[in-house]
């Protein structure tokens, strides 16, 4: 037996909260789902945490996302005697009148007293949950409080400081042995502050996420090192974003593959750009559709490959990114992989809001020969001249001359 839960539940507070890069959260899982059919409630709370999201648990673990089974299992886990349970289910709103009659405690502060006494002894998990009881006002209802309570407004506001307050105290904790999640908290508890109650003190939440980062924390280590590249700080941004990669952050692998893709502080090195960009597509990453797609299409550190090259691309369009359409729009026009399609390429072409000349380049030769549409050469050297020195736009422009008249005409 562990030193505060069953083994099996301290093997996954370990491998899913306190040190994700063992890499063992879902076998983790697994021995959650064994011990709760067995009647392990603190198992079956941390299981149904695990089926709540990326606001609750890693998201590189992969786990699955289920809110129905999450909340069969939290009320499961109340009625097995867990504590944690009975604290997580009143956070989240599921503790019932008919469920708290079925939870194996006199009282919510009975309940609070039990997670309150591992927390003191140091297990971090429960750190969290007693901050959060403060930071949530859970505490009113633990206590059996409200403002009928006290003599005064004054005498509750004061009341509401004193609990809120110790939220900080027990979130620093767990923040530092083991549970990041507490850092949102915090940043929040900092930013905000809490009504005119708490005043925000934002000083204090500026290193919060280069701490979690250097406690080892991947998803601290990719926000880091976004802020990083936000200065300006370029080399420190990629070390970071590698460590968070190398750690299972897998976000973390576009902005390594993009370093190398570019050249950006490391040599270029289009090959491992693309394995990076590879590893993102696990997560559905759009920027690693795209980049990946456009090495495919320009043949740049992978075998050319216009097919796959649009596929890739058309996955993160579907996402909504609108990135890839030069590299659709020359698809469809040339026929590089897909059937051509002069419609196609046109819908594509016009639907880039930025400036791009190879673009334009296109869309006059579209309008000026005609492809898909009526023939507009005035639109055609429109779109000809937008794009600028380039040789081709050059080239196809001389194929027109403009009239006495002012008209536009093919020579």
């Amino acid at each position: 037996m562990g030193r505060f839960f069953s083994d099996v539940v301290e093997q996954a507070l370990k491998n899913i909260y306190y040190d994700v890069t063992t890499g063992k959260g879902k076998e983790s899982f697994r021995q959650l789902e064994l011990a709760s059919a067995e009647g392990d409630g603190d198992a079956t709370c941390i299981l149904a945490r695990c089926l709540c999201g990326y606001q609750y648990v890693w998201s590189g673990h992969g786990f699955p996302e289920d809110d129905s089974r999450a909340e069969k299992l939290m009320h499961k886990a109340v009625e097995q005697g867990s504590a944690i349970g009975v604290m997580l289910a009143l956070r989240s709103g599921e503790l019932k009148p008919w469920l708290r009659k079925k939870m194996p405690f006199a009282s919510l502060q009975e309940a609070f007293d039990i997670v309150l006494e591992k927390a003191e002894q140091g297990e971090p998990f429960c750190q969290y949950t007693v901050g959060n009881a403060y930071f949530w006002w859970d505490f009113l209802e633990i206590q059996g409080k409200d403002r009928d309570s006290f003599p005064s407004h004054q005498a509750f506001k004061a009341y509401l400081k004193e609990n809120i307050s110790k939220c900080e105290d027990w979130f620093w904790k767990a923040f530092r042995g083991g549970m990041y999640h507490a850092a949102n908290n915090l940043n929040r508890y900092y930013e905000q502050g809490d009504e005119d109650i708490i005043t925000p003190q934002p000083e204090k939440a500026k290193d919060l996420w280069k701490i979690g980062a250097e406690l080892g924390y991947p998803v601290h280590q990719y926000i880091y090192a976004k802020d990083l590249d936000k200065a300006g700080k370029k080399a420190e941004s990629f070390q970071w974003h590698k460590k968070a990669a190398e750690n299972g952050e897998r976000d973390s692998w576009f902005y390594v593959g993009l370093a190398y893709e570019k050249g950006e502080v490391v040599p270029m090195d289009c090959s491992y750009a693309a394995q990076c960009y590879e590893k993102g597509l696990e997560i559905s990453s759009v920027g690693c559709f795209n980049r990946l797609g456009g090495l495919y299409f320009d043949g740049k550190g992978v075998p050319q490959d216009y097919a796959r090259g649009v596929q890739l691309i058309m996955k993160a369009c579907e996402q909504g990114s609108t990135w890839g359409y030069i590299y659709l729009g020359k698809a469809c026009l040339n026929g590089w992989g897909v059937e051509k399609d002069y419609a196609k390429a046109r819908e594509y072409l016009e639907k880039i809001t930025w400036v791009d000349r190879e673009a334009y380049y296109m869309l006059g030769v579209i309008y000026g020969q005609g492809l898909g549409v009526p023939a507009d050469i005035k639109k055609g050297v429109e779109y000809l001249q937008k794009a600028g020195d380039r040789q081709d736009a050059k080239a196809e422009l001389a194929k027109y001359k403009k009239t006495l008249f002012g008209k536009w005409v093919r020579r």
